[in-house]
């Protein structure tokens, strides 16, 4: 059977995409899985260029098809921050905690109007036979609240907020989250391109 290496050391992506992918046919693997360890460098400026990177270098070291998510908070009263920098805005070593409560600060002034935001995944799938690399993507719009709510999710999701479920996205189920996250959305519209590798070669 084919094998589709979901490029990431984040176990919250993995958990999520891992329950998208099911029906694939093929077997789901972790760089934990295969013995792979690496760390890219996230140097782009933009989602697109670092999903690149990632499912590019991951494809390259396991010579399987490659699946990589870069994605992150954007908030209109911080003029698109954090952006690219989600996962090191409060510093590299910052836990999830650690990030709510410095994007939180940072918006200490910000009236509940001007509180808007978006959740952004862009994902990037490299065929290790000829590095070509097709990007899919996804967006989740949503409100900052003024403090955690949830114990589900990651990173963020405590403080974004849906207006249209009443609640923020920690406080889904896995399930609900998937069915409308940017990230769900970005790996729904990957599963065509997926299935047509899938079916021209054997990722082993």
């Amino acid at each position: 059977m084919s094998r589709l290496l979901i490029a990431t050391n984040n176990r919250g992506k993995l958990i999520e995409l891992r329950n998208i992918f099911q029906g694939l046919p093929c077997e789901i693997v972790s760089p934990a899985d295969i013995g792979i360890d690496l760390e890219v460098e996230e140097t782009g400026s933009i989602f697109e260029e670092n999903a690149i990177l990632k499912s590019v270098a991951f494809a390259r070291k396991s010579g399987l098809l490659a699946l990589a998510d870069d994605s992150g908070l954007e908030v209109k009263a911080l003029g698109g921050k954090p952006g690219v920098l989600s996962a090191r805005y409060a510093g590299t070593d910052a836990t999830d905690t650690d990030r709510v409560k410095f994007l939180l600060s940072q918006m200490l002034d910000v009236p509940l109007e001007k509180r808007q935001a978006r959740f952004r995944s862009v994902i990037a799938i490299t065929d290790p036979n000829d590095w070509h690399t097709e990007l899919c993507s996804g967006e989740c719009p949503g409100i900052i609240t003024f403090e955690p709510r949830g114990l589900n999710g990651f990173g963020y999701d405590p403080i974004f907020y849906l207006p249209q479920l009443s609640k923020t996205m920690a406080e889904l189920s896995r399930e609900v989250k998937n069915s409308i996250s940017h990230r769900g959305q970005a790996a729904r519209n990957a599963i065509p391109i997926l299935k047509n590798l899938l079916n021209i070669h054997k990722f082993t």
